[in-house]
């Protein structure tokens, strides 16, 4: 599908979603919308592979078409079902029944059936506990379809389901809904409802054209950027990945087959489920990726606290965009944590540096880690100086990229994003000051393609240009005691203008004769008219 027949898919689905919600916050008619999406995409994964394991016995509906034709089988079939579903279970890792299947749950809506809202209930319970793999487990656990919001009784309630399911129905018709359309849809829709939340979308969404400055410059090679992007990424991780499209952005950077496995935390239970739906839209496989629902800085995640150091997990590439200033409880027992025991603690009013550390700690010995930070942190004193202190003494911040204000949903203020690296050959850091490059919008800026390529391509080859960007060796950086607010080493001021002085007096001297000129013609006409004449 052409980019423009997606972008078209996005804008009905949004304008029903504007229509539809009224009252509703939208966050949470996001909820609903996406987990219908979601439904259509497993119903039509499903029903694809359900054709492919019966073959010629998969009937016709063509006599029935309000009836899908898994329904029918199932009808025809009933000694066979258990069998089949083994399979489907084994084969597609869920399990489908005909009733909760996207067609029947539209046909419902279609005809105001009374029976939908408990139908679309027990449907994503089965899924969720028929599943395979915990992939699918709790995946629609914060979809409450009893919620008030919907309406204060049942038959209100079902009413409202069925007027949402069969608009967004009626919107998909004419396209097609392969997981790359879906996919792109979703993720227009998260970006829609992004632009609405206000400080509520720092929980879930990076910007696309931020995100795809990040997943350019970790997809590079890490010790020669300038030979261009890796072939491969063994792993890749996002410790605050909200809905994943930053995540999904590395891998559209190196093609479906680039990375062997995805890997993604996020605390919010929402936020978490709406990113294992994405990965899935985007024709992720449950196999190639794992989200874990849980607390970064308290590093819940089993898999990452394994003792042993032959199967401790460390990752090709590192992105993130935690919460800016991010309020913490750093304990005695965190300041032994082998991720910030050489470091110190970041202070407890911003946790900016303890996200860092945190990812910075996995990171491969040859791999190459972004994220996403707020100003402060280039030049705030006491414990943030300190860690930055020994980061750039260990030549571990490679590049500081300085980005315009007002580039995201959730805030105004101008962020930056750091490059680190474990092993890196260039012994100075790269400062780009990208402030000023940016498109102005209404409500907010945003970053226009040619912004995006100057950042990639003066990061990439190292490039400095004046007022733009600067290699500056570490000799110099410890003379401003480590502190890299870019200001201190790229001047933005324009320089004032050269003034040729014989040029301003030759200037002069025309205009006067000039003026002598004007006023003998202006005397003459006085004479003419006999009145006195100028002095």
């Amino acid at each position: 599908m052409i980019e423009k027949d997606q972008k078209q898919l996005g804008n009905i689905l949004w304008g029903i979603a504007d229509q539809l919600r009224g009252a509703m916050n939208a966050d949470d008619f996001r909820d609903y919308m996406l987990s219908f999406l979601f439904l259509r995409y497993l119903s039509d994964n499903y029903e694809a592979a359900a054709q492919k394991e019966l073959g010629p016995d998969y009937p016709n509906n063509q006599d029935q078409p309000n009836t899908t034709p898994l329904q029918l089988w199932y009808d025809q079939n009933p000694d066979d079902i258990t069998e089949f579903e083994k399979q489907m279970r084994r084969k597609v890792h869920y399990v489908i029944k005909p009733q909760h299947l996207w067609g029947s749950i539209a046909e419902m809506a279609r005809t105001q059936n009374k029976e939908l809202l408990e139908t679309l209930l027990a449907g994503f319970k089965y899924i969720e506990t028929e599943s395979f793999e915990s992939t699918f487990q709790g995946l629609f656990s914060e979809i409450n379809l009893n919620s008030e919001k919907l309406g204060k009784t049942l038959p209100d309630r079902n009413a409202k389901l069925c007027t949402i399911i069969k608009a967004i129905a009626e919107g998909l018709e004419e396209f097609s809904t392969n997981s790359d359309t879906l996919g792109d849809a979703y993720e227009y829709l998260i970006g829609q409802f992004a632009s609405g939340s206000g400080k509520k979308a720092g929980e879930f969404y990076t910007p696309q054209q931020i995100s795809s400055i990040l997943s350019a410059i970790v997809t590079l090679d890490g010790q020669e950027p300038s030979t261009g992007k890796k072939k491969h990424l063994d792993s890749v991780l996002d410790f605050a990945c909200g809905s994943g499209s930053l995540l999904l952005n590395v891998r559209r950077q190196l093609g479906p087959h680039g990375i062997s496995k995805i890997y993604g935390q996020e605390k919010n239970i929402t936020t978490y489920n709406l990113a294992r739906m994405n990965m899935l839209l985007h024709g992720v496989k449950d196999s190639e990726f794992e989200i874990f629902h849980g607390d970064t800085l308290l590093n819940e995640w089993d898999m990452l606290r394994e003792a042993n150091p032959a199967k401790k997990p460390y990752f090709d590439a590192v992105v993130a965009n935690p919460p800016f200033s991010y309020r913490w409880e750093p304990t005695e027992a965190l300041g032994e944590d082998v991720r910030f025991k050489n470091y110190g603690l970041a202070p407890k009013s911003a946790a900016d540096f303890a996200f860092l550390l945190h990812g910075f700690h996995y990171l491969k010995q040859e791999g190459t880690m972004a994220i996403i930070l707020p100003h402060g942190v280039l030049f705030r004193g006491g414990a943030e100086e300190r860690i930055r202190r020994k980061l750039l003494k260990d030549g571990n911040i490679d590049t500081v990229i300085g980005l315009s204000a007002n580039l995201f949903y959730s805030t105004g203020i101008p962020v930056c994003i750091l490059v680190l690296k474990k092993c890196k050959k260039p012994d100075d850091v790269l400062f780009i000051n990208a402030s000023e490059h940016f498109e102005k919008g209404k409500r907010q800026n945003r970053l226009g393609e040619d912004n995006i390529d100057k950042i990639i391509d003066t990061y990439q080859f190292r490039k400095e240009e004046e007022r733009y960007s600067r290699r500056v060796p570490m000799e110099e950086i410890e003379t401003h005691n480590y502190n890299l607010n870019i200001s201190r080493y790229i001047s933005t001021a324009i320089p004032e203008e050269e003034i040729d002085l014989g040029v301003v007096n030759r200037g002069l001297l025309a205009l006067e004769n000039k003026i002598v000129v004007a006023k003998d013609k202006h005397n003459e006409f006085l004479k003419e008219l006999g009145l006195p004449p100028l002095p």
